[in-house]
This record gives structure tokens, C-alpha cells and sequence, in this order.
């Protein structure tokens, strides 16, 4: 299967997490760093789980699963382990229009979670199709020793360098120009290395504006 990559905005979206061990709450803690509404269907959870159900950032349904639990549901995660219950939970979910995902089953998903690597604002998805999530593991571990902070830094300068360049009203082409010989520059070393008055340097010269950044 080919699967289409996406980026979702599930912001105060219902999202339901079938299962309350380990595995659910790794998927509860990333749909709630995506500002998803998030409930969790299961006679028992993880100590962490119980903490966030008592601090109200989940909504808690102690019951076996059961296909009412899904209404409303944009996402659905099935982590438990019983293989007739998730696939009853994509089949449920299928039925009501929700985007399903059922843990280490890619047979039984509609749609399925890369894994993720983040420097702030910067995300890279990774994903095998489903058939190895050790090798997609492998990969991010890689990426992290391959992109530091200064790319958490640098994504950071070059936002508020395409709000000032964007006002000026200038042909997209020659924006694109500008970004790209920024990109492209030395800046990134320079970032790494905290030499301030450098990336200024490098930013004025070849944009002709003046950026602030962390000293």
C-alpha cells in the first residue's frame, strides 16, 4: 500500500485511545503535545495516565471498549492486547468516519503514525509502510545525532526573517532567492558555534535586514 503523507492539525479535535498501558500513553502524550481533546476507554491506567486524568488533561472512560466511546472521534487509536478488540475497533471506526490507527497492525489502519523527530518546530516524519517500526526507530535515533539545536535555532531566525521579507512585497521568486541564499550561507556553523554578531552579519548582508537572536 502506498500510503499519502500528510500533516493533520488535530487541535481540540476528539481523539480516543483504546487501552491504558504503556504503549496508550506514549500515544496519549503526542496527541496531547498536538492540542487534541483526548479519552481514554479502559478498566485501567498507567501511573502517568492516572495523574493527567486527575489534572483533567484526559477525559477517562472506565469500561471495556465499546463502540459508543468512538462517537465524535476524528482519531482513534486501538493499543490493546487483544487482537479480536482492536479489529472490532477498526471496523467500528471505519464505519463511523474516524481516521484509525491500530498499534504494530497495519492491516487494520486507515492511516498509520510515523515516527516522529523534533527540534522545536522542526518535525520529520519517518515511515516504513508499516513494515518495520524498529528501522523507523533506528532512523530518527539517527537524525537526532544528525540535527542538533542549531536547526531548532535556525528555523527560528529564518521565521521571523520571511515575516519582514514577505511585507516587503516583493515577487515570490525573489523571496525564494533570498531564502535560499541564507539557507545555503555558512550560517548554520555559525549558529552552532553562538557566534552572534556573525549570523547577524550574514542575514544583513544578503536580506538587508536586521534580525534579533538568542545571545
Amino acid at each position: 500500500m502506498k500510503y499519502y503523507p500528510v500533516y493533520i492539525d488535530i487541535a481540540n479535535e476528539r481523539c480516543v485511545v483504546v487501552g491504558g498501558g504503556d504503549v496508550a500513553e506514549r500515544k496519549v502524550m503526542r496527541l496531547i503535545d498536538s492540542g487534541a481533546h483526548v479519552s481514554v476507554v479502559s478498566r485501567t491506567l498507567t501511573s502517568t495516565l492516572e495523574k493527567m486524568k486527575k489534572e483533567g488533561k484526559i477525559d477517562h472512560i472506565e469500561a471495556d471498549y465499546d463502540d459508543d466511546s468512538l462517537n465524535g472521534a476524528f482519531l482513534v487509536i486501538g493499543a490493546t492486547d487483544r487482537d479480536d478488540v482492536n479489529a472490532k475497533i477498526f471496523r467500528d471506526g471505519r464505519a463511523k468516519g474516524c481516521l484509525v490507527n491500530i498499534v504494530d497492525d497495519p492491516d487494520n489502519c486507515n492511516v498509520i503514525l510515523p515516527s516522529l523527530f523534533r527540534r522545536g518546530d522542526l518535525s520529520i516524519a519517518i515511515s516504513t509502510g508499516g513494515k518495520s517500526p524498529a528501522l523507523a526507530k533506528k532512523l530518527r535515533q539517527d537524525m537526532e545525532q544528525l540535527f542538533g539545536p542549531e536547526y531548532e535555532t535556525l528555523l527560528m531566525i529564518m521565521g521571523k526573517l520571511r515575516e519582514k521579507i514577505v511585507m516587503k512585497g516583493r515577487s515570490s521568486d525573489e523571496n525564494r532567492q533570498l531564502f535560499e541564499s541564507v539557507i545555503h550561507s555558512d550560517i548554520l556553523h555559525h549558529i552552532k558555534e553562538k557566534n552572534w554578531k556573525r549570523v547577524k552579519k550574514i542575514i544583513h548582508d544578503i536580506t538587508g535586514e536586521e534580525i534579533e537572536v538568542d545571545e
